[in-house]
């Protein structure tokens, strides 16, 4: 096995170790195996985690294989380690890319305008924090203490039984929780 093949397979194990990751493969490529509406795509984002619990996840000396579900509908896919061109880890957010296997169409540059048409002059891109910079929201069920509210309930008479016999008890109004955005 070669050093680039031997290093995306340690990549890709080490991370599925640690949670779902995400394959970035041409699925043009001779071997690739994926659902026939997929199998153009120069760009294909595949999820892979042993939580899915795949009967047949396989990472080895040819690529990967392991069958996923596309739309509800499961379908075995196989990937030679040449399609394979970027490892995401969604966990620990680490990010492999091999340029020397994407696609030309991604690494073209986009057009440059000609000197003839004026552009009007573009913003600066803003950059974005890094995701551990950035505040995080979190959601949580606050139990509310309703101390603003008349302690008045309404009366809810017994309503009889179809059968015809004792009369059900009244149930009470449910209330649902309350989420309040906590930042």
């Amino acid at each position: 096995m070669d050093k680039k093949v031997s290093d995306k397979k340690e990549r890709l194990l080490a991370a599925l170790d640690q949670g779902m990751v995400m394959i970035h493969l041409d699925a043009r490529r001779p071997g690739v195996l994926v659902p026939a509406s997929l199998r153009g795509e120069a760009h294909l984002r595949l999820n892979l985690s042993y939580r899915f619990e795949p009967p047949d996840l396989t990472v080895g000396e040819w690529g990967v294989r392991s069958t996923l579900s596309f739309s509800g509908s499961r379908f075995t896919v196989a990937v030679p380690w040449s399609a394979l061109f970027a490892i995401a880890s969604h966990v620990t957010k680490e990010f492999w890319m091999y340029p020397e296997e994407m696609p030309p169409e991604l690494l073209q540059q986009p057009p440059v305008a000609s000197a003839s048409v004026a552009r009007p002059p573009q913003p600066a891109p803003v950059p974005m924090p890094v995701a551990a910079e950035r505040p995080r929201a979190f959601l949580r069920e606050v139990q509310s203490d309703h101390s603003d509210e008349p302690e008045t309930r309404p009366e809810v008479a017994a309503v009889p039984s179809p059968e015809g016999g004792p009369p059900e008890e009244p149930q009470p109004p449910r209330r649902g929780g309350h989420l309040r955005l906590v930042k």
